[in-house]
């Protein structure tokens, strides 16, 4: 019996362990469980601290972007206007903004406060691209604004006519400077047609686009007189139109330059200065020294005639020949033809 106790009682001290090794395991496990937990729970609020942005927060409302071309705007619009690198730069973040508010072309979703802030600020552009002396740049202003200037009225109306007379005549005027009569007429055409026909007749009155018409009217009928005249400071619309007649007085100067060299051998210095709309006779020897004219004895000396006078007999007569030969072949050609 004793035997017997005694494997019974190894066998409950084996069982009491195993069960004490149980639970401690039990015990353990539950314990990381719960540590774990907590630790996720300290882990949540710090993962809300940086909730993720969205696009909603992040877009700039129209409203924003209103007001911030407005101020860029009245930047531009100050007197004196700012220096020529603060006006690249407003002008660049005017254009950026434009296309925030996608009005940098009209469109039937662009609203009609937002369509005349967008005109009014090409607008501005254009004309301080003159002030820039940049014909280039103006020019592509000009032909942004062109999509506004054709919208009906019965889509948008601005009040008044804000600024396109001007900038139409400036357009007008930058056409006669480059000498491209073409596109001249084919823009004052157009604008007689948006008018009616009949009422084309009052472009002429108005003080912007009228001054280009008339000084291409005189510039056809070889009125130099008249038109170095309406160029002059009291003659001219306003500051923008001066810096492009100063530039059409140079083209038309040298198309006279040019008509003198092949009228005349020689010219008196003084009969120069008038004929060429120069200051003082000091300009006339520096405009004749830039192309390459002969200046003695207070006259003016061509080259060019002074090279056709040089001519020998013999090839004036070799010359005459071939065109009287040319007349006769001509003259037997059309009696074949007869």
């Amino acid at each position: 019996m004793s035997w017997i106790a005694f494997v019974l009682a190894s066998l409950g001290v084996r069982f009491g362990l195993t069960s004490a090794l149980r639970s401690l395991l039990s015990s353990a496990t539950s314990s990381t469980a719960s540590s774990s937990s907590s630790a996720t729970k300290q882990l949540e609020p710090k993962q809300q601290l940086h909730p993720p942005t969205s696009k909603a927060t992040t877009a700039e409302s129209p409203t924003m972007s209103t007001s911030a071309l407005q101020g860029t705007l009245s930047q531009l619009q100050t007197t004196p206007p700012p220096s020529p690198q603060k006006i690249a730069t407003l002008l660049t973040t005017a254009k950026k903004q434009l296309l925030q508010l996608k009005a940098l072309l009209p469109n039937p979703s662009t609203t009609p406060p937002i369509l005349h802030l967008a005109r009014q600020t090409l607008e501005t552009g254009a004309l301080l691209s003159i002030r820039l002396q940049d014909p280039d740049a103006f020019t592509r202003y000009f032909q942004q604004l062109l999509p506004f200037y054709e919208l009906p009225a019965s889509k948008f109306k601005p009040a008044g006519d804000g600024q396109r007379s001007k900038v139409t005549g400036l357009y007008l005027l930058l056409l006669l400077t480059k000498g491209d009569y073409a596109g001249f007429h084919t823009e004052l055409e157009g604008l007689e047609v948006e008018m009616g026909g009949a009422r084309g007749a009052g472009l002429e009155q108005d003080k912007y686009i009228g001054y280009p018409v008339k000084l291409e009217r005189w510039l056809m009928e070889g009125s130099y007189d008249r038109v170095w005249g309406a160029t002059k400071k009291e003659g001219v619309p306003s500051e923008e139109f001066a810096v492009f007649c100063e530039v059409l007085i140079g083209t038309i100067r040298s198309e006279i330059a040019s008509c003198s060299e092949k009228a005349y051998p020689s010219l008196p210095i003084a009969n120069a200065k008038n004929l060429l709309f120069l200051e003082s006779e000091g300009s006339v020897v520096e405009f004749a020294q830039g192309r390459g004219w002969v200046v003695k004895d207070g006259r003016i000396y061509f080259p060019l005639q002074q090279g056709e006078e040089m001519r020998t007999e013999k090839e004036i007569l070799v010359a005459s020949g071939m065109v009287i030969e040319n007349t006769v072949g001509y003259a037997r050609e059309l009696e074949t033809i007869v």
